[in-house]
């Protein structure tokens, strides 16, 4: 069961990358975390092959699942297979500027619509026990922020029993800028956030957008309920091994990626002999050692080797003995210089 301290660090939902591998491999660095599925559509779970949809490890709770659409009998529907598959929470995506979900009118053109929001989390909730929450974004094109910002939460928190927001503090721009546009280029506004939660200091409110760091994000924790990491935590998953102790005050998973690897190795051996790729799983890990020595030669060996169709559990060990042997390399050239 989620708790208000659960929400305190959460990995945000990413398309096409926060599947079960990834999920899995961000488990093992933090047992804490608040982990979350990349967006599958109402209408995928009702009517899609659901295993390989929405399928999990236990180890990966507590877990969530992002769901997209504008149907509240469908989403309720959706969530409560959610639920029965054992989900923790159903999360509404009402952020994602794709050209995917404008032409089926859900993600972030739901912020034009609170009404239809809160009918939709409504019926959600009327269909399930475990929370029901919302992403959403400041605004929209030319929307003034603070207006729909606060006038979106309003109308939602008032007619629905949803209170729980996941805000990612820049607008969107549905026309003229790419997903990935949207993401850099709208400006960010923390402390209209900030504003937010005063505003509605019932509601739990977290923080989405632009956050790099533990770090960084640790002052946002004075004024908001959590924080929410993405593209960071997932080019650079060392992030994860710090959240335990310093966002929760809980004992570290792991005192090192190497560590946390040789104990993933585990997962991926099982992964295998389901007959699972084994690229399908190391994509998630390439960028384990970012600026660490080493991690050129392990993206190399995996990207090179991992795709391969007779591609086994060999290939991982490779590429990590090849790491531990940079990194001895590394820690005997610095004794050297210190000498």
């Amino acid at each position: 069961m989620l708790t208000r301290d659960t929400y305190r660090f959460s990995v945000a939902p990413m398309m096409d990358w926060t599947d079960r591998h990834c999920r899995a491999f961000h488990r093992e660095l933090s047992a804490c975390a608040l982990l979350y599925s990349e967006m599958v559509t109402a209408d995928a779970v009702i009517h899609g092959e659901r295993e390989r949809l929405i399928g999990y490890s236990d180890a990966e709770h507590p877990l969530a699942l992002q769901l997209g659409g504008n149907e509240p009998a469908k989403l309720a529907e959706a969530s409560k297979i959610a639920e029965d598959f054992g989900y923790d929470e159903v999360n509404l995506n009402c952020g994602c500027p794709s050209d995917r979900v404008q032409s089926g009118a859900f993600g972030a053109c739901l912020m034009r619509e609170p009404q239809l929001v809160a009918d939709c989390l409504a019926a959600m909730q009327d269909a399930v026990k475990i929370p029901v929450t919302v992403k959403h974004r400041i605004g929209v094109d030319e929307d003034e922020p603070r207006e729909r910002l606060f006038g979106f939460v309003e109308t939602v928190s008032k007619n629905s029993p949803c209170t729980v927001f996941h805000v990612h503090a820049r607008k969107a721009w549905l026309k003229g800028l790419s997903p990935k546009e949207n993401r850099e280029i709208p400006p960010l506004d923390y402390d209209l956030v900030h504003e937010l939660k005063t505003a509605y200091p019932d509601l739990l409110i977290t923080l989405n957008g632009g956050l790099e760091t533990v770090e960084q994000s640790l002052p946002h924790l004075d004024h908001l309920d959590g924080v929410m990491l993405g593209r960071a935590a997932y080019h650079d998953p060392t992030i994860l091994l710090q959240v335990d102790n310093t966002i929760y005050g809980a004992p570290t998973r792991h005192d090192d990626m190497l560590d946390a690897l040789k104990a993933y190795r585990a997962y991926i051996a099982s992964e295998l002999a389901k007959k699972t790729p084994l690229h399908a799983i190391t994509r998630h890990i390439l960028g384990a050692f970012n600026g660490r020595p080493g991690a050129r030669l392990w993206r190399r060996h995996l990207s090179e080797n991992a795709p391969r169709r007779e591609a086994d559990i060999q290939v991982f060990d490779e590429a990590l003995a090849i790491v531990e042997e940079q990194m001895a390399r590394a820690e005997a050239a610095q004794e050297a210089r210190s000498a």
